[in-house]
């Protein structure tokens, strides 16, 4: 339940990502420096609270250890992530970009057969490929036929070539975002706490994001002083507090698919949170009857994984909680 907990706040301070990123662009301020500034501000706020921990020694030693998984995998779950979101703002109002990132909920409990446990058997220790948990996907479409629900208010007001650009970069987010962070899970295997992790990811990015910044200043020169502040206040926000609120949160239950799935719809809340930002701040239009029924829906579907997860007693043995393989 505290999980559960963790996953809504985090979905609260990842709405605001999907408002400003799209305020950034009706402005007129460019995809490439909204997602590169986030991580450029990220990284010494994560630096000062790793320091300030003592535990930055670590962080290096892990990443010395694993260099190739630790790039490759936060590439996807940082880079394929965060650089899709911003491109899709640029074309897609905030409820269809915010709408369509609830795939997530799907894709991340799909992923689970791409990822091996190792079981105590009669035979002794064996890897065996882990299971889509049925219980947890059947809540999680229900949540995301409420979030469809809730998008057809404004689906007439939307071309299809827009859809299609807005669309498309978030479903490659969407499978990204959770198939990094799980692998990411995997490489440190418990050694690192979140802020290490993330600190981590985030500096090893880094470069990808120098260069994009300055093919950024190339094409439409030099970011304005708004979407400096604004994408402050997302890199706090979204990529310091909601992420590792989201980190702490999975990385508590990744021995358990169930309560994993269920910690990753949690982030369905975020439509909920940027329909009531954008019509606060962006006059968008109150949500019809149907988009109501969808609000229920997505309400109805984090009650039901709260209580699974509440009842939920991990069967798997201490071996399968801690020690987890990383597939082919």
């Amino acid at each position: 339940m505290k999980e559960i907990m963790l996953g809504l706040f985090a979905a609260m301070f990842f709405a605001v990502t999907f408002i400003l990123n799209r305020s950034m662009e009706l402005a007129g301020g460019s995809w490439m420096w909204s997602s590169s500034l986030r991580f450029l501000f990220m990284l010494p706020f994560l630096l000062l609270i790793v320091l300030f921990r003592n535990n930055i020694k670590q962080t290096f030693v892990e990443i010395r250890r694993n260099p190739i998984p630790w790039f490759g995998w936060s590439f996807v779950g940082f880079v394929l992530f965060y650089a899709p979101i911003t491109y899709a703002a640029a074309y897609g109002p905030g409820w269809l970009v915010a709408g369509t990132w609830q795939l997530v909920i799907v894709a991340g409990t799909l992923l689970a057969p791409l990822f091996f446990e190792s079981v105590q058997t009669n035979d002794g220790i064996q890897k065996v490929r882990q299971r889509v948990p049925l219980g947890a996907l059947c809540i999680s479409l229900m949540i995301l036929l409420g979030v469809a629900l809730m998008q057809l208010q404004n689906a007439n007001s939307v071309s299809l070539q827009t859809a299609l650009m807005g669309v498309l970069p978030v479903m490659l987010a969407a499978i990204a975002y959770p198939l990094g962070n799980r692998k990411m899970m995997e490489v440190c295997n418990g050694r690192l706490d979140t802020f290490q992790r993330v600190f981590g990811m985030t500096l090893v990015t880094i470069p990808f994001w120098l260069v994009l910044s300055f093919v950024a200043f190339i094409q439409v020169g030099a970011p304005s002083s708004d979407q400096v502040l604004q994408s402050f206040i997302v890199a706090i926000s979204s990529g310091v507090i909601a992420t590792t609120l989201f980190f702490i949160a999975t990385d508590r239950v990744r021995g358990n698919q169930k309560k994993l799935a269920a910690v990753e719809a949690t982030q369905s809340t975020q439509v909920l949170f940027v329909l009531m930002g954008e019509i606060a701040l962006l006059s968008t239009p109150l949500p019809n009857g149907v988009a109501m029924i969808g609000m229920s829906l997505i309400v109805i579907g984090m009650l039901l994984h709260s209580y699974f997860t509440k009842k939920m007693k991990t069967k798997q043995t201490p071996i399968s909680r801690i020690q987890k393989e990383q597939s082919v």
